[in-house]
């Protein structure tokens, strides 16, 4: 990794505004965003299809064992000619591959993936948090989906029961411990662009980097 680059890992809470944070942040700082990108890299980089990849990524975030049990990352890529090439365990292994090689070459920021535990070891990776009192996270799903709030309610209790499943499976930490990040953003009582400035002090404070 570039003593000049950087990565902004950032894990949150549905509804919390981390996506636009982000994008935020991309414009601002002038680097590139990676959310579901990364599914597409992995798959040009594997020869395994975006579709298998997409699959693995919502089927294993719904099966109950996924939710018991754990298969931490430890950096092991299964070759072609085994049988478990495909397996959503090795789908893993090639995303977390995809994000260490752009962590070689780039600065960016990584929405989700477990990006925060992938690059634990890398120099200059800010692991961030966001979160928001429910209430809040409920309003915004409301308002950017058009969504009911009994509609809105499910999706939040849905999709942070995934993501907490998913990190607890890949990384054997709890998703939701302060201990696993640098930084805790309530965008409750933080605006988005309070959240940016942060994130870019923060920057400047630990890595001296001025942007």
């Amino acid at each position: 990794m570039s003593d000049k680059n950087f990565v902004i890992a950032l894990t949150r809470t549905c509804g919390s505004g981390a996506t636009l944070i982000g994008r935020r942040i991309s414009e601002e700082f002038g680097v590139d965003m990676y959310d579901k990108d990364i599914l597409r890299m992995a798959s040009d980089d594997s020869g395994i299809s975006e579709e298998l990849f997409a699959k693995a990524d919502e089927t294993t975030k719904k099966s109950l064992l996924y939710s018991v049990t754990k298969k931490v990352y430890n950096g092991e890529i299964i070759p072609p000619e085994s049988a478990d090439f495909t397996k959503n365990d090795n789908l893993f292994a090639f995303q977390a591959k995809v994000l260490k090689e752009l962590a070689e070459r780039e600065s960016f920021i990584c929405i989700g993936r477990a990006a925060d535990y992938v690059l634990r070891d890398y120099p200059r990776v800010v692991s961030i948090f966001v979160y928001a009192p429910l209430e809040n996270c409920i309003q915004t799903e409301m308002n950017r989906l058009g969504l009911t709030r009994k509609e809105a309610e499910k999706r939040i209790a849905e999709q942070d029961k995934h993501r907490r499943a998913y990190y607890k499976y890949h990384t054997g930490k709890e998703w939701e411990s302060p201990y696993n990040y640098d930084l805790c953003l309530n965008t409750g009582e933080l605006t988005y662009d309070q959240c940016v400035d942060i994130i870019r002090n923060y920057l400047k404070v630990k890595y001296d980097i001025d942007l």
